[in-house]
């Protein structure tokens, strides 16, 4: 680039401040008041990474963080409250206003050996930690003050190409920090980028020692690409580079399992799940993990005589948490993915619930990641919405009811009543919950005169004798 187009890029640079959120530029405002303080003292001090990446793209950074040749003690003194996160590195949280800063010494790394951190660090200047980051895109520097950006790397050309490269040898990099391949991967599809082939090459050779880094750090990626802007582009660069069969093989024996063309025109499940990933565009993590797995019990389920698949759901279930648990997934988020993945199904049948057990479903946590879970997989296949649109309607026509009012009923109502603890009072109180919802049941008094009605005075133990409606219903192929 040369001075003419370097002059009117800061200049633009300069311009895009104040068009940014009024929150963010408070923000920026901070960081800059940092870096002057750090330039009062005699030091060299400069926004750095993605923040500058974005502010040259016109997006609004998620963080700021500020790169200078103070070293951690000079640091601490200068400001009040500083979090020492790692000192070895030569890295610092300033806090300010309320608001983390992470201020990093400028520092070359020695030899990595875990695949993930340098085994020793040295304190160095801009231009050697431009030389040590990942990508080009991410290894700019920006100097608030004299508003001008510094480029060590050649990072100001590819946002303009709106390339993906490593800085230097991509072997070398990747060898340094194994994580780099999906970051590649993320930042790609995060900013509509294609991946430089000396690159994307590397990133091949590299993918069979994906497994050295934590299964956490390879979680975060994951996460970052699947709720992102382009979660189906991540999953074909995974795919085209085999990190997909190498981290998540369930996923990929999806492919080739063939489906009934009557409800599943477009092909087999691999293609099913991939055209419910297009229709995704920053989805929540639970919607975002439920449609990649909600048919990952296919490929042990399916018949191939009859193109069916039994119990589908509750296997996929349990292979989902089997791999959000390999990936240390919180019990939350394990336990919403795996309920959508099982439950999938049931809004086949909604038109044919009873009015209490559809309002109880509504009012579920995870029901309006299911309700758009169904409806993508209905465009991804037969593209029928009318179950969709049933319950859109449903939806406004309980608006004004509550949904959730307290049950007239509990366990301990059962076991005061001399009923003994049992499996089957959750059916129990989900039967009299059910009526409540129907307004059949209006009172305490009713719902207790309903359960000595339907279930006897003499203390029977529900668990042996089951609900009247539930007893004896049979589970159907899905």
């Amino acid at each position: 680039m040369n001075k003419k187009e370097d002059k009117k890029q800061v200049k633009k640079l300069g311009r895009s401040f104040p068009s940014m959120e009024s929150r963010h530029s408070d923000v920026l405002n901070v960081a800059t008041d940092i870096v002057k303080k750090l330039h009062k003292a005699g030091f060299e001090a400069y926004l750095v990474g993605g923040c500058v990446r974005d502010m040259i793209m016109k997006r609004v950074p998620i963080d700021y963080d500020i790169a200078t040749n103070a070293k951690v003690e000079d640091i601490m003194k200068l400001f009040k409250k500083v979090v020492p996160v790692g000192v070895k590195f030569g890295v610092v949280l300033v806090i300010k206003e309320g608001i983390e800063f992470e201020v990093a010494t400028f520092r070359s790394d020695g030899e990595y050996f875990d695949g993930r951190h340098p085994r020793t660090v040295h304190f160095s200047s801009a231009q050697e930690d431009a030389q040590r980051r990942d990508f080009t895109v991410n290894g700019l520097f920006y100097d608030p003050i004299k508003k001008k950006i510094i480029d060590y790397v050649g990072g100001r050309d590819d946002i303009k190409k709106k390339v993906i490269r490593a800085i230097g040898d991509p072997q070398k990099r990747f060898s340094e920090d194994k994580l780099r391949i999906l970051r590649a991967i993320r930042f790609s599809t995060k900013l509509g980028f294609n991946i430089d082939k000396k690159t994307f090459d590397a990133i091949r050779n590299f993918v069979p020692a994906i497994t050295e880094v934590s299964y956490e750090r390879i979680r975060d990626e994951f996460v970052y690409m699947m709720r992102g802007p382009l979660p189906l582009r991540a999953l074909e660069l995974m795919d085209e580079v085999g990190l997909l069969e190498k981290l998540l093989p369930e996923v990929t024996a999806m492919k080739n399992v063939e489906q009934n063309p009557k409800f599943h025109p477009e092909g087999d499940v691999f293609v099913h799940t991939m055209l419910m990933m297009k229709e995704l565009k920053n989805p929540s993590l639970v919607l975002a993990f439920s449609a990649l797995f909600h048919d990952i019990g296919k490929p042990k389920t399916f018949d191939p005589e009859t193109l069916k698949t039994t119990y589908h759901s509750d296997v996929g279930a349990r292979i989902t948490e089997k791999i959000l648990k390999r990936f240390r997934f919180s019990n939350d988020d394990i336990e919403k993915v795996s309920w959508c993945v099982r439950n999938h199904m049931n809004f086949m049948h909604v038109k044919k619930m009873r009015i209490g057990k559809l309002k109880r479903m509504m009012t579920l946590d995870t029901f309006q990641d299911e309700l758009e879970l169904h409806r993508i997989d209905c465009l991804a296949s037969h593209g029928m919405l009318d179950n969709y649109e049933f319950l859109l309607q449903k939806q406004e026509e309980f608006k004004k009811e509550d949904l959730k009012p307290k049950p007239l009923i509990n366990g301990h109502d059962l076991i005061s009543l001399g009923f003994k603890p049992g499996p089957l009072f959750t059916e129990v109180l989900d039967e009299a919950r059910d009526l409540q919802l129907e307004h059949k049941l209006n009172s305490r008094k009713e719902a207790i005169e309903w359960v000595m009605k339907q279930y006897g005075k003499d203390g029977i133990n529900i668990s042996k004798r089951g609900v009247k409606k539930g007893k004896n219903k049979k589970r159907k192929r899905e």
